[in-house]
């Protein structure tokens, strides 16, 4: 403690600044600062040039977690998503709940979730899908639903208006349904199909569905 009082002494003097420091220990083990070097004992302890190329390295430093920050994606709010559902289910002629049930059930609402399979964003669009749909952006919240709306407008149409057969679809591809002529017995898709029924249900007698259950596995892109 001793060692640093006259340090912050020297410091404070008007008029100094951060030049060539000097220091020696005399006879008595008492430790000199200064920037005179009278002594023959005197090492220099920080060279003028050492401090001035410390500050651009802080400075990059700064810069460089501002750009991290900046290229983070930013989870759209509930109500900014309850919007583009009522957009998408204006613009496809689909019922606003059953496209809230599709993407409970797909992502629990999380526009940046993928799936084990590589689907991808609130309505888990794989990326051939989404390609086909003109989505460009898959974790775009306003895409994604626009894109998966359209998708299960083409299965209702496809099927007749029947909901269970074109959310198979929707799940297991057109392909299978097609073949078998109803529900495929996959027990992913069993269990996909039954949950948004579930929901949608729910949806429709005004209720809030429990945000823990989900059919597939996701994970979260940071």
């Amino acid at each position: 403690m001793r060692f640093l009082i006259p340090l912050l002494f020297i410091l404070a003097l008007p008029g100094y600044s951060l030049a060539t420091l000097y220091t020696y220990v005399d006879d008595q083990g008492i430790r000199h600062y200064t920037n005179v070097p009278g002594d023959r004992r005197a090492k220099m302890v920080r060279p003028e040039t050492q401090w001035r190329q410390s500050k651009p390295k802080i400075r990059q430093l700064s810069i460089k977690k501002t750009i991290q920050r900046q290229k983070q994606p930013r989870r759209l709010a509930a109500a900014g998503i309850e919007e583009h559902i009522r957009r998408a289910s204006f613009e496809h002629r689909v019922d606003p709940l059953l496209i809230k049930a599709i993407i409970k059930t797909e992502s629990n609402f999380n526009q940046f979730a993928v799936s084990a399979h590589g689907a991808q964003g609130l309505m888990q669009l794989m990326p051939g899908t989404a390609k086909d749909l003109q989505v460009t952006d898959p974790f775009d919240a306003y895409q994604n639903i626009s894109g998966g709306t359209r998708y299960i407008r083409s299965m209702l149409d496809n099927y007749r208006g029947d909901l269970q057969l074109s959310l198979a679809a929707y799940n297991a591809g057109p392909g299978r349904v097609s073949r078998f002529g109803k529900v495929p017995r996959i027990p992913e898709t069993i269990a996909y199909v039954r949950k948004v029924m579930q929901y949608y249900r729910s949806y429709q007698r005004g209720g809030s569905p429990s945000t823990s259950i989900n059919v597939r596995r996701l994970v979260t892109i940071n």
